[in-house]
C-alpha cells in the first residue's frame, strides 16, 4: 500500500482559545494518520507490543504549519512513506481542509522499529515490510 488517507475533525479539544487548532495538534493528527494506517493493514500496536515484542518511538519530526485550521474544520490527513530501512520507517504526512483541498500542514516523521522489552532498535517485522512496499 503506497499510500493512506484518514479523515479528521477539528473538536475544541484540539484548539485554542481563538479555536486555532494549537501546534501540537497537528502532530497528533499525523499519528493518527500513521496509527489508523497500521490498523488497516491488520496491525494493531497494542497487539504487535504483546504478541510480538515490537514498538514504534518517533525519532525525528519537522512540520511546516502553512494555513491555521479551525474549530469544526474537516481534515483528511495523507500518509505515505518516503523511506525505509532496516529498523526505521520515514513518512512523508499532509494535512488538507476538506472539501477544498487547501493544505494545513506538512510533515517528515521517522520513526524507529524498537524491542518492546530494551528500547534497542530492531529490525522490522517482515510481515509489515511486506505490506509497506
Amino acid at each position: 500500500m503506497s499510500a493512506f488517507q484518514w479523515p479528521v475533525r477539528v473538536y475544541w479539544e484540539d484548539t485554542d482559545a481563538g479555536g486555532v487548532v494549537y501546534h501540537t495538534g497537528y502532530i497528533r493528527f499525523f499519528e493518527r494518520g500513521r496509527t489508523e494506517w497500521l490498523r488497516k493493514l491488520g496491525f494493531s500496536q497494542a497487539r504487535m507490543a504483546a504478541e510480538t515484542r515490537v514498538l514504534f518511538s518517533v525519532v525525528d519530526l519537522t512540520t511546516q504549519f502553512i494555513q491555521p485550521a479551525r474549530l469544526d474544520d474537516e481534515l483528511v490527513v495523507h500518509t505515505r512513506i518516503a523511506e525505509m530501512s532496516g529498523a526505521t520507517v520515514t513518512f512523508e504526512q499532509r494535512i488538507l481542509r476538506q472539501p477544498e483541498g487547501a493544505p494545513i500542514a506538512e510533515g517528515r516523521v521517522r520513526v524507529a522499529c524498537l524491542d518492546a522489552g530494551n528500547f534497542r532498535p530492531r529490525r522490522l517485522p517482515p510481515a509489515l515490510r511486506e505490506e509497506f512496499k
